[in-house]
């Protein structure tokens, strides 16, 4: 059997993510300290949990309808409403499996064969993926340090062809914490003027900005018709392993997303709906709510996290949004690959490379910090040594 004249070459071409890599080696190693995979370390909270047992003691076992259930989608488009003020009804709603399935649902729904997609770089693994599987060309833009890795106007302008299909813009970013405010993402409007551009805005740490209040890009005028926003419950709510996110757009673009969905996942689990129904009616009832407390303890771990990284020479601006630091590491000689590499073998921590958000991560590591301050405080002080040892 001659797999090679089988397999899809698209799919062959496409390396493995290189969070996973790095990830695997540390779970088989003992005492060792990963911030790796950005995954909360909070339990989701109970009260969410209890809606969801509830709903598997009551036998609530079946399909939803393709789009998702109907209050769920109620309560999206009201947080939406009441949180970021874009109003969107239950028609331009669908729920997906996880934020991630949206963005696969956007590129198939509006890629074809040698479209142009501009992606920031460094970003979140799969977007170069799901364009190169929908037959698209990604087509990176350099966010640098130096302006806090955010996304310009005049880079975007810049790279627009007439192949220009859609914008993605991943804010709050993974891997850089970089965010963008309100005035920028209008100066970025203003780029798109004239085409007709969609904007793919990935807003799954919406709730994680730790320096004033999340701006949606559907929000700024006239840009709600050309965006599709993708958006879920794994970082705020701490329900990764639930796999439940959404995707608000325009019926004409959400219809086709939705028919991709109903012959691809048919739904999402409906267990998980059930839970995601419990965390938007009560996940922010308080300043004391879950998701407050899990951000201030967030914020807690980010200064110190970021404090310790410049004490020890590995340069890190201030990541306002996500859970990730984004230290340069070109003060030790290594380039990216080998610092991760030598640091988990040396001394057990495992952090990943800035190449595995791009090219132009070379230079960078990423670091979650969304695991205990004990192991936070441990892991510095292994890599205070590491970069001792080489520098």
């Amino acid at each position: 059997m001659n797999y090679d004249r089988i397999l899809n070459p698209t799919v062959v071409g496409i390396p493995p993510s290189g969070i996973r890599r790095f990830f695997d080696i540390a779970a088989e190693m003992k005492d060792c300290i990963s911030l790796g995979v950005g995954e909360p370390d909070f339990v989701t909270p109970w009260n969410i949990r209890e809606s969801g047992i509830k709903s598997l003691k009551d036998g609530i076992t079946c399909y939803s309808s393709n789009s998702g259930l109907l209050e769920l989608r109620e309560l999206v488009c009201r947080y939406y409403s009441e949180r970021f003020g874009v109003y969107y009804t239950p028609s331009q709603s669908v729920m997906t499996v996880g934020a991630s399935e949206g963005i696969d649902l956007a590129m198939r729904a509006i890629v074809t064969p040698g479209d142009e997609v501009l992606i920031p770089e460094p970003s979140y693994v799969s977007y170069m993926p799901c364009v190169r599987l929908s037959g698209g060309v990604a087509v990176p833009l350099r966010a640098t340090a130096d302006n806090s890795f955010k996304l310009t106007a005049e880079v975007v302008k810049a790279a627009i062809t007439e192949r220009t299909k859609a914008l993605i813009l991943p804010f709050p970013n993974n891997p850089t914490g970089g965010i963008m405010t309100r005035e920028e993402l209008v100066e970025m409007s203003k780029a798109l003027e004239g085409t007709d551009i969609i904007v793919v805005s990935d807003e799954i740490y919406a709730e994680l900005t730790y320096k004033g209040v999340h701006c949606a890009f559907a929000s700024i005028p006239d840009m709600y018709e050309r965006t599709i926003t993708i958006n879920g419950f794994s970082k705020a709510f701490a329900m990764t392993g639930w796999r439940l996110g959404y995707v608000l757009a325009p019926e004409p673009l959400l219809q086709q997303m939705l028919k991709i969905h109903q012959f691809t996942m048919l739904c999402a689990p409906i267990t998980s709906q059930m839970a995601a129904i419990e965390a938007l009616k009560h996940g922010f009832d308080s300043d004391f709510s879950d998701v407050r407390a899990m951000r201030r303890e967030y914020n807690r771990r980010r200064n110190f996290v970021v404090h310790q990284f410049n004490e020890m020479g590995l340069e890190c601006f201030d990541p306002l949004g996500a859970f990730y630091a984004f230290p340069r590491i070109s003060k030790t000689g290594l380039d990216s690959e080998t610092f991760c590499t030598r640091l988990l073998m040396e001394k057990k921590v495992a952090v990943v490379p800035g190449t595995a958000f791009g090219a132009s991560g070379e230079g960078f590591v990423r670091a979650t910090y969304a695991t205990s301050m004990d192991n936070l405080i441990e892991a510095c002080k292994r890599i205070k040594e590491f970069v001792d040892s080489v520098v």
